[in-house]
């Protein structure tokens, strides 16, 4: 087992770590498509000192790959190499509301937590993350927004761990965000970030998360096996439009499906295999592509590797 194996290689090096070490991990259980390989193994560090002590203790040359709760993520049938980092909810989901219009979070805190804090604290501007289905970590990464309000407007400084396990602190400048991006390096590790709104009444705030609950509810696939939209908007349309105009509304590739209530949703029928659903994503980017010259991007991330004999080009290869 890859796992056993890796863990003998490290010796003595992680002994003292307080954090919990599972060697051949299925991601299969994390990610909220329920589908993708092993990691080697994976860490669950106790909190940010923890984690810094690992980072240090690990040889460059052994990957690390950090994830959040799962729900905009694809792990690939091969699984993955190294260690899978996932920040545990007791060290790194905490939310302390620290003046009347800011919040200190743990990165692990899922998006709708937060919402429900700054809605008991009367701080305006967080309703939109009460119907993002990710975790804050991810949403600093990838500028996560909805309902016309993104990340970066409510961002004020994010801590962050780089590979040798070193404190950095950046603020909303430094994080380059533009939509759906930003620059900060991909070797950090995000663990807390300061976030801002304004004051605002708790029932305004109550009547905004329920217009959003309202709007999943009615378009979006939110009781199935699916990991959100799955393409970025493209310049001037929307990535369902070009979907559904390509016809691949309900499109059904092994057990994953294009979702026929909102079609740049993906979901897992329930025997969808990582194969399955990158395949349908990649058959839709084409079909979008020949249809309108469109190239849509993806919204999901995609980690791991491919199985043997089970490869999958981008645009199914027509652009290479």
């Amino acid at each position: 087992m890859r796992g056993a194996q890796l863990l003998e290689s490290l010796g003595d090096r992680l002994s003292g770590l307080r954090g919990r070490i599972i060697p051949d991990s299925g991601m299969d259980k994390i990610t909220w498509f329920r589908a993708g390989g092993q990691a080697d193994a994976l860490f669950q560090p106790a909190d940010e000192d923890d984690l810094a002590a690992f980072l240090k203790a690990v040889p460059d040359e052994i990957p690390i790959t950090v994830v959040g709760i799962g729900s905009n993520l694809l792990v690939r049938d091969g699984g993955i190499r190294g260690f899978v980092v996932r920040l545990s909810a007791k060290g790194f989901g905490h939310a302390d509301v620290v003046s009347e219009t800011r919040i200190k979070v743990g990165t692990a805190i899922p998006d709708k937590r937060l919402a429900a804090v700054a809605l008991d604290a009367g701080i305006g501007g967080f309703h939109f993350y009460h119907g993002i289905p990710g975790g804050i970590g991810g949403a600093l990464r990838m500028n996560a927004g909805a309902n016309g309000v993104e990340t970066c407007e409510r961002v004020v400084e994010v801590r962050a761990l780089d590979r040798r396990g070193d404190l950095h602190v950046f603020s909303n400048a430094d994080m380059g965000y533009a939509y759906r991006h930003s620059t900060a390096p991909k070797d950090l590790i995000f663990t807390e970030a300061v976030m801002e709104g304004y004051r605002e009444d708790k029932a305004v705030i109550q009547s905004e998360m329920d217009a959003v609950q309202h709007h999943r509810e009615t378009v979006q696939p939110i009781r199935e096996k699916t990991g959100g939209s799955t393409f970025k908007n493209p310049p001037g349309s929307s990535a369902w439009k070009e979907v559904d105009k390509a016809g691949c509304r309900g499109l059904i590739i092994g057990g994953a499906q294009m979702s026929p209530m909102h079609c740049n949703f993906m979901i897992n029928t329930g025997t969808a295999t990582g194969y399955d659903l990158e395949f349908l994503g990649e058959t839709v980017r084409t079909r979008v592509l020949d249809h309108s010259g469109i190239k849509l991007e993806w919204e999901i991330k995609r980690i791991g590797s491919f199985r043997e004999g089970h490869v999958i080009e981008p645009f199914l290869g027509r652009l290479l």
